[in-house]
């Protein structure tokens, strides 16, 4: 667990509905357990409570007893949902979000951002290897960063994306692109596969 100013609460961004997969990604098996609790299994590493967020009752009543949930409490849609209910819940510590999107999420990238964690920003957060963008799937909001997304939010949007691009987030370049590879379709998890069996035919 690391020290700093405010302590570090996990939460892993499992509560969408993953239409355009066709399934539910945050059961996916890509590590030997369901995604959710990989990531979740993965914060604990780093935090001082670890959470899974759900949209539901349902959802949070199908997650395994062992781990914590936070049910979405705010309207609308998309990450910014399970980020604010999550804030709303405290608002004393810093959230460490990560979403369940990322298959090839690890250790040392979890790591790297807490490591380089900045508490007088908004949030800290990682430059998209594939726009250039802040990556608002792996991202640390400070208490602070609520109002910021509570002011876009009120403007109507619903990516976090935009409250980083607009906001004095602290921007790291990553240190291995492939952890923030986001999955989304059937092709792109195809695409994971491909990058986990390479990876197990050479060790």
């Amino acid at each position: 667990m690391i020290s700093n100013e405010t302590k570090i609460h996990g939460l892993v961004l499992a509560g969408g509905k993953s239409i355009r997969m066709g399934h539910d990604k945050s059961v996916i098996n890509w590590h030997g357990k369901e995604q959710r609790y990989y990531i979740a299994d993965l914060l604990e590493k780093f935090c001082d409570e670890v959470y899974i967020s759900c949209r539901d009752e349902e959802q949070a009543r199908e997650t395994d007893s062992r781990y914590k949930t936070i049910i979405d409490s705010v309207d609308g849609k998309g990450p910014i949902v399970g980020i604010l209910s999550a804030l709303e819940t405290n608002n004393n510590v810093a959230w460490l979000v990560v979403a369940c999107d990322l298959p090839l999420i690890d250790e040392a990238t979890i790591g790297y951002l807490v490591q380089n964690r900045d508490s007088t920003k908004a949030a800290t957060t990682y430059k998209s290897p594939h726009d250039g963008l802040p990556e608002p799937l792996i991202t640390i909001w400070e208490p602070y960063g609520r109002e910021v997304l509570w002011s876009y939010k009120a403007e109507g949007y619903n990516c976090p994306r935009k409250a980083l691009i607009n906001s004095d987030a602290l921007i790291l370049e990553p240190l291995n692109t492939d952890a923030l590879i986001n999955t989304n379709t059937p092709e792109e998890a195809e695409r994971v596969r491909e990058i986990l069996n390479k990876k197990m035919n050479i060790a």
